[in-house]
Protein backbone atom coordinates (compact mmCIF):
# COMPACT_ATOMS: atom_id res chain seq x y z
CA UNK A 1 0.00 0.00 0.00
CA UNK A 2 1.27 3.38 -0.78
CA UNK A 3 0.91 6.20 1.52
CA UNK A 4 1.11 10.24 -0.16
CA UNK A 5 1.86 13.15 1.59
CA UNK A 6 2.48 16.49 0.36
CA UNK A 7 4.75 18.73 1.64
CA UNK A 8 5.92 22.45 0.08
CA UNK A 9 9.20 22.98 -1.14
CA UNK A 10 9.88 25.02 1.59
CA UNK A 11 9.12 22.21 3.71
CA UNK A 12 11.51 19.88 3.02
CA UNK A 13 14.23 19.09 5.19
CA UNK A 14 17.51 18.07 3.61
CA UNK A 15 16.87 14.28 4.21
CA UNK A 16 13.77 14.26 2.08
CA UNK A 17 15.47 16.67 -0.81
CA UNK A 18 17.90 13.65 -1.11
CA UNK A 19 15.41 11.13 -1.09
CA UNK A 20 13.42 12.95 -3.50
CA UNK A 21 16.80 13.75 -5.98
CA UNK A 22 17.70 9.56 -5.31
CA UNK A 23 13.92 8.43 -6.39
CA UNK A 24 14.72 10.52 -9.67
CA UNK A 25 18.00 10.06 -10.77
CA UNK A 26 16.97 5.92 -9.73
CA UNK A 27 14.23 6.46 -12.16
CA UNK A 28 16.26 8.51 -15.07
CA UNK A 29 20.11 8.22 -14.73
CA UNK A 30 20.35 9.87 -17.57
CA UNK A 31 18.58 12.91 -16.14
CA UNK A 32 21.58 14.62 -14.37
CA UNK A 33 19.77 17.81 -14.09
CA UNK A 34 17.81 16.51 -11.02
CA UNK A 35 20.57 17.06 -8.78
CA UNK A 36 20.27 20.78 -9.18
CA UNK A 37 16.21 20.34 -9.17
CA UNK A 38 15.52 22.57 -5.54
CA UNK A 39 17.47 25.40 -6.90
CA UNK A 40 14.83 25.68 -9.91
CA UNK A 41 11.93 24.75 -8.01
CA UNK A 42 10.04 27.81 -5.85
CA UNK A 43 9.46 27.56 -2.07
CA UNK A 44 5.57 27.40 -2.68
CA UNK A 45 5.96 24.32 -4.98
CA UNK A 46 3.91 21.46 -4.03
CA UNK A 47 5.53 17.71 -4.29
CA UNK A 48 3.60 14.90 -3.70
CA UNK A 49 5.47 12.25 -1.71
CA UNK A 50 4.74 8.57 -1.92
CA UNK A 51 6.03 6.16 0.11
CA UNK A 52 5.99 2.34 0.76
CA UNK A 53 7.11 0.36 4.04
CA UNK A 54 8.36 3.65 4.81
CA UNK A 55 10.10 4.71 1.74
CA UNK A 56 10.25 7.27 -0.68
CA UNK A 57 9.52 5.09 -3.55
CA UNK A 58 7.21 7.56 -5.76
CA UNK A 59 7.10 11.61 -6.78
CA UNK A 60 5.55 14.59 -8.25
CA UNK A 61 6.43 18.04 -8.12
CA UNK A 62 3.84 21.04 -9.08
CA UNK A 63 4.60 24.26 -9.63
CA UNK A 64 2.80 27.72 -10.85
CA UNK A 65 3.60 28.60 -14.39
CA UNK A 66 1.19 29.85 -17.43
CA UNK A 67 0.45 28.27 -20.64
CA UNK A 68 -1.39 30.29 -23.29
CA UNK A 69 -3.45 28.92 -26.01
CA UNK A 70 -4.25 30.78 -29.59
CA UNK A 71 -6.97 32.69 -28.71
CA UNK A 72 -7.31 32.06 -25.19
CA UNK A 73 -6.19 34.17 -21.78
CA UNK A 74 -3.25 33.31 -19.65
CA UNK A 75 -4.33 29.82 -17.83
CA UNK A 76 -3.25 29.30 -13.96
CA UNK A 77 -1.23 26.13 -14.77
CA UNK A 78 -0.37 23.17 -12.57
CA UNK A 79 2.98 22.42 -14.22
CA UNK A 80 4.04 19.03 -13.49
CA UNK A 81 7.75 18.04 -13.26
CA UNK A 82 10.34 15.47 -11.86
CA UNK A 83 7.85 12.21 -11.76
CA UNK A 84 9.64 9.36 -10.75
CA UNK A 85 9.54 5.96 -9.56
CA UNK A 86 12.33 3.77 -8.01
CA UNK A 87 12.51 1.08 -10.66
CA UNK A 88 12.13 -1.79 -8.48
CA UNK A 89 8.64 -0.21 -7.44
CA UNK A 90 7.60 0.55 -11.46
CA UNK A 91 4.49 -1.64 -12.65
CA UNK A 92 2.84 -1.83 -9.11
CA UNK A 93 0.58 1.64 -9.43
CA UNK A 94 2.73 4.21 -7.42
CA UNK A 95 3.21 6.68 -9.91
CA UNK A 96 -0.22 6.37 -11.07
CA UNK A 97 -1.97 6.76 -7.54
CA UNK A 98 0.85 9.61 -6.82
CA UNK A 99 -0.71 11.70 -10.10
CA UNK A 100 -4.66 10.46 -9.44
CA UNK A 101 -4.00 11.93 -6.26
CA UNK A 102 -1.82 14.88 -7.92
CA UNK A 103 -4.73 15.57 -10.32
CA UNK A 104 -7.25 16.23 -7.06
CA UNK A 105 -5.04 18.87 -5.27
CA UNK A 106 -4.61 21.15 -8.59
CA UNK A 107 -8.54 21.57 -8.79
CA UNK A 108 -7.66 25.76 -8.27
CA UNK A 109 -5.46 25.83 -11.33
CA UNK A 110 -6.88 26.63 -14.82
CA UNK A 111 -5.41 23.74 -16.11
CA UNK A 112 -2.25 21.17 -15.77
CA UNK A 113 0.57 20.03 -17.92
CA UNK A 114 3.70 18.00 -18.31
CA UNK A 115 6.39 17.23 -20.79
CA UNK A 116 7.14 13.35 -21.34
CA UNK A 117 8.68 10.82 -23.28
CA UNK A 118 6.15 8.43 -21.56
CA UNK A 119 3.11 10.03 -23.07
CA UNK A 120 1.25 6.30 -23.54
CA UNK A 121 1.40 6.41 -19.47
CA UNK A 122 -0.11 9.67 -18.72
CA UNK A 123 -3.00 9.18 -21.62
CA UNK A 124 -4.04 5.74 -19.59
CA UNK A 125 -4.79 8.57 -16.82
CA UNK A 126 -6.59 11.03 -18.44
CA UNK A 127 -3.69 13.63 -19.81
CA UNK A 128 -3.91 14.60 -23.47
CA UNK A 129 -1.12 15.25 -25.75
CA UNK A 130 -0.96 18.60 -27.17
CA UNK A 131 -0.81 18.44 -31.14
CA UNK A 132 -0.41 22.13 -32.33
CA UNK A 133 2.62 23.78 -32.60
CA UNK A 134 4.43 24.81 -28.90
CA UNK A 135 6.29 28.35 -28.34
CA UNK A 136 8.23 29.86 -25.17
CA UNK A 137 7.37 33.48 -24.46
CA UNK A 138 10.24 35.69 -23.89
CA UNK A 139 10.85 39.06 -23.79
CA UNK A 140 11.62 39.31 -27.10
CA UNK A 141 8.40 37.60 -28.74
CA UNK A 142 8.03 33.55 -29.30
CA UNK A 143 10.42 31.23 -29.65
CA UNK A 144 9.34 28.50 -31.57
CA UNK A 145 9.76 24.74 -30.63
CA UNK A 146 8.93 22.82 -33.12
CA UNK A 147 11.31 19.99 -31.99
CA UNK A 148 9.33 19.45 -28.73
CA UNK A 149 7.24 16.28 -28.43
CA UNK A 150 5.13 14.90 -25.14
CA UNK A 151 3.75 17.96 -23.87
CA UNK A 152 0.78 17.08 -21.97
CA UNK A 153 -2.61 18.71 -20.67
CA UNK A 154 -5.06 17.91 -17.72
CA UNK A 155 -8.44 19.08 -18.35
CA UNK A 156 -9.32 20.40 -14.90
CA UNK A 157 -13.09 21.81 -13.24
CA UNK A 158 -11.72 25.44 -14.30
CA UNK A 159 -10.39 24.47 -17.72
CA UNK A 160 -12.09 26.20 -20.82
CA UNK A 161 -12.69 24.63 -24.02
CA UNK A 162 -9.33 23.80 -25.90
CA UNK A 163 -8.28 23.39 -29.19
CA UNK A 164 -5.70 21.10 -29.07
CA UNK A 165 -4.13 21.62 -33.04
CA UNK A 166 -3.66 25.20 -32.11
CA UNK A 167 -0.49 27.01 -31.03
CA UNK A 168 0.47 26.75 -26.99
CA UNK A 169 2.98 28.50 -25.85
CA UNK A 170 4.55 28.90 -21.96
CA UNK A 171 6.80 31.44 -20.21
CA UNK A 172 10.53 30.74 -20.51
CA UNK A 173 12.28 30.21 -17.60
CA UNK A 174 16.22 30.77 -17.02
CA UNK A 175 17.33 27.44 -17.85
CA UNK A 176 14.16 25.87 -19.74
CA UNK A 177 11.27 26.39 -21.92
CA UNK A 178 8.96 23.90 -21.48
Amino acid sequence: MLSIKARQTAALDQEIRDAVIGVCLAATPTATGFRELFALLPPDGQHLLGYHDGRLVSHAVVTTRWLQPAGLPLLRTAYVDAVATLPACQGRGFGSEVMRELASVVTDFDVACLETGKVGFYERLGWERWRGPLAGRGADGLIPTPDQDGVMVLRLPRTPALDFETLLTIECQPVRIW
